[in-house]
């Protein structure tokens, strides 16, 4: 969680979603714990507010906002790998590892280090076996519940997965 001011927090069920942004891009999403929403400060965190609400009614929307470009080249390999998952699918760290000549450790980390969860979609990258995995950087507790949400709303038959 970054210590800045939101420009918006958008409520979802059991979490909340901070906005980061200035008047041209995205600069961050954070989850957060739940509480009260906080209106757009600017036009984008209206647009990035309404995106992300549209997401949580229709998880099929699309979402196009503005990402300020962030992370190192691999890590945008990674999250460019991730945005292409379709919805209510999912891949393994070690799918992931595969298709980028790179270990599981890695893509784990590149997930970890997403700036733009829900908009680039690390919640569908699961461990093998069976398991959620990691997800924004924890491995249990209140994120994992945030991913288990997400791939049940979704559709995902791994919205069931244990961590």
């Amino acid at each position: 969680m970054n210590a800045r001011p939101y420009a918006a927090i958008v409520a979802a069920p059991g979490f909340c979603l901070g906005i980061h942004c200035d008047e041209d891009e995205v600069t961050a999403i954070d989850f957060l714990e739940p509480g009260p929403e906080i209106a757009p400060q600017t036009p984008l965190a209206a647009e990035a507010a309404r995106q992300l609400r549209a997401y949580l009614a229709d998880p099929a929307f699309a979402f196009s906002l503005p990402l300020r470009p962030a992370g190192t080249p691999f890590q945008r390999r990674v999250w460019a790998a991730i945005s292409a998952i379709p919805g209510a699918q999912t891949r393994t760290y070690g799918q992931l590892a595969r298709d980028l000549h790179n270990a599981p450790r890695a893509v784990g980390q590149a997930c970890g280090a997403n700036p733009y969860p829900v908009v680039v979609p690390c919640h569908r990258v699961v461990a093998a076996g069976g398991g959620l995995g990691g997800f924004n950087r924890e491995r249990g507790g209140f994120l994992l519940n945030v991913k288990r949400w997400l791939l049940g709303h979704e559709g995902s038959h791994d919205g069931n997965l244990a961590g």
